[in-house]
């Protein structure tokens, strides 16, 4: 039997540059990442991604797109995380070092898909083009995808 968590991702986005935090402890750390985490009992999805995204970068925003949601399966895991994926183009603040993350902005052309998690590769460019998406992924260990679906759809 799977049980779900939910989970936030916020990719922070400019025309020419994107801000990825380098994750320094936890789960996936030592890969660059956007910036989020588990929603909290009795928060919105959205309140807990504009919560993870100031605790980890500094930012304040005003406006979150939802622009995905992917399910991740680990094996061995019975818990899938469902993360709900938004973008923001406009912020307030200066990204700033936390304890988890620290940021850093990249050229849309210079992404490190290679110091990323495997499936980044896949959805990122859909968030950039500002397409909807779902998708699921299953993982053996954090490197290697089992399987994937993605698609895009009308809204999520």
């Amino acid at each position: 039997m799977y049980t779900t968590k939910l989970f936030t991702l916020v990719l922070v986005v400019q025309p020419q540059r994107v801000l990825l935090g380098m994750k320094k402890r936890g789960f996936g750390a030592g890969l660059w990442n956007g910036f989020g985490g588990k929603v909290q009992p009795g928060e919105s999805i959205e309140e807990a991604a504009r919560r993870e995204l100031l605790e980890e970068s500094g930012l304040t925003v005003d406006t979150l797109q939802k622009m995905g949601q992917i399910t991740f399966e680990f094996v061995g895991n019975s818990e899938l995380m469902d993360v709900h994926i938004f973008r923001a183009d406009d912020f307030h603040g200066e990204p700033t070092e936390s304890d988890e993350m620290r940021p850093q902005w990249f050229q849309l052309d210079e992404v490190p898909f290679n110091r990323m998690w495997a499936d980044d590769i896949y959805w990122f460019p859909l968030v950039l083009q500002k397409k909807l998406f779902r998708g699921y992924f299953k993982f053996q260990g954090q490197d290697t995808i089992l399987e994937h679906t993605l698609k895009e759809v009308e809204e999520v």
